[in-house]
């Protein structure tokens, strides 16, 4: 009787010698999978405000081309006030391109500085025309352009906290083990500009 409880025991401490490794790795494969899935659900986020931020920006991108159009229909100007509108058209499509193929806020930010040099020296050619400034598109697109600015800084705000959500779980332990295992790098916020605590304002 006292061998059979012997051996009964021993077979106990062999099934919990395995049995704990196994459970231990069960939990940790759980983990991990978790782990996984919440940085995957993280980087979508980011993936969300990226492209919400893109269509933000393009939108502004289509407004300053056809603010050009605008400017262009209007017949009360000279030969070569012309020929730099068709000049500032060409530019802002070329521009545009870039704001379409950017995939990081500094190119997107570059693309836009294009468009917005575009955009200063239309507006010295629009002074000169007083009529021109009064038309009711010229006016309707300079809404649009103010408007786009509030939803381009709404959304860049969104991208920041998302993308800093992001970062603080791919850097975070125990779960950057598996970022870095999965190749989930850090992501590039919007950083602030000079003068970017003044309010931008689009005047024509």
């Amino acid at each position: 009787m006292a061998k059979k409880t012997k051996k009964q025991s021993q077979k106990n401490h062999k099934f919990l010698f395995w049995l704990i490794p196994l459970i231990a790795i069960v939990l940790l494969v759980l983990w991990s999978v978790g782990a996984y899935n919440s940085l995957v659900r993280t980087d979508e986020a980011v993936n969300k405000a990226w492209g919400n931020i893109q269509s933000t920006y393009q939108r502004r991108a289509d407004l300053i081309p056809n603010l050009i159009e605008t400017v262009k229909g209007y017949k009360e100007y000279e030969q070569e006030t012309l020929e730099k509108i068709v000049k500032l058209r060409s530019e802002a499509g070329q521009a545009k391109i870039g704001v379409d193929k950017a995939t990081s806020p500094k190119q997107l930010e570059s693309a836009m500085g294009s468009l917005d040099s575009v955009l200063s020296r239309l507006l010295v050619v629009v002074e000169r025309y007083p009529d021109l400034k009064a038309s009711q598109n010229f006016l309707a697109l300079q809404d649009e352009l103010a408007g786009t600015e509030n939803r381009i800084n709404v959304a860049r705000q969104r991208y920041n906290d998302a993308v800093r959500q992001y970062n603080i779980k791919t850097r975070r332990f125990p779960t950057n083990i598996i970022a870095g295992i999965f190749g989930f790098e850090k992501k590039e916020m919007f950083k602030a500009q000079e003068g970017a605590e003044t309010v931008p304002k689009v005047k024509f």
